[in-house]
């Protein structure tokens, strides 16, 4: 399930290590209020016998917010997203973004406008492509990749891998990055986290498809990284 939640800001703009830093706060938070022992061992030993946590998020998202050297800026049509391929999960996430009429985003007040649930479906067994709204993280030995490196493609379907074996769901294939955004550092619980939004083409499982658009791709998602339009 994903859900989006549209939103206002009362400040404008935020600090850039306040983009993607209260994500995992703010999750967690919504979790927590709702069932405080899911919330736990979400955080701290992951889903069923995995350290994997299916959920993800974005960053506060703001159309048309102006361009600022230093700052990310904001507008009044904000957004946020939520989501879970996991009932439970997703169930929780859904009560708790019912019961805010606000969100706290760092230091920013994020006022709630609406929810609305997507309810989107992948139909048939086919090659798909999907775009991601926020960057992917990936590793290999300790260091993060950007599309191009060495490695990128194959530890990205080796995540994948594992997420569709976490659900068991059929794993993906023949995976290629076909467009990639710019590089993208960003300071989170004081340690760097460096991506890019990247638009990807594989063969996958409808079914994969509709929980992974829930999860996100690579790393962190539940700090905000890799989500998927």
């Amino acid at each position: 399930m994903r859900v989006r939640v549209d939103v206002t800001a009362d400040v404008s703009s935020l600090p850039w290590e306040q983009v993607h830093g209260p994500a995992q706060g703010v999750v967690y938070g919504l979790l927590g209020s709702q069932n405080a022992e899911l919330a736990r061992r979400l955080h701290d030993f992951g889903w069923g016998e995995s350290p994997l946590k299916p959920l993800g998020l974005t960053s506060p998202l703001f159309r048309g917010a102006p361009r600022r050297t230093g700052v990310y800026t904001t507008s009044e049509d904000g957004s946020l997203w939520f989501g879970s391929p996991v009932p439970e999960i997703a169930g929780a996430l859904v009560a708790g973004l019912a019961a805010r009429d606000e969100i706290r985003w760092g230091g920013a007040r994020l006022a709630v406008r609406g929810i609305s649930v997507d309810v989107n479906r992948t139909d048939t067994t086919r090659e798909v492509e999907l775009t991601t709204a926020t960057p992917v993280l990936l590793k290999h030995d300790s260091r993060y990749l950007l599309p191009g490196d060495d490695h990128y493609e194959d530890r990205l379907l080796q995540n994948l891998f594992r997420k569709a074996d976490l659900l068991g769901l059929p794993q993906p294939c023949g995976l290629r990055v076909v467009e990639a955004g710019p590089r993208r550092q960003f300071l989170v619980q004081k340690a760097f986290r460096i991506g890019a939004v990247v638009r990807v083409r594989m063969m996958a499982d409808p079914r994969f498809v509709d929980a992974i658009r829930c999860w996100g791709l690579g790393l962190c998602t539940v700090q905000g990284f890799g989500w998927i339009k």
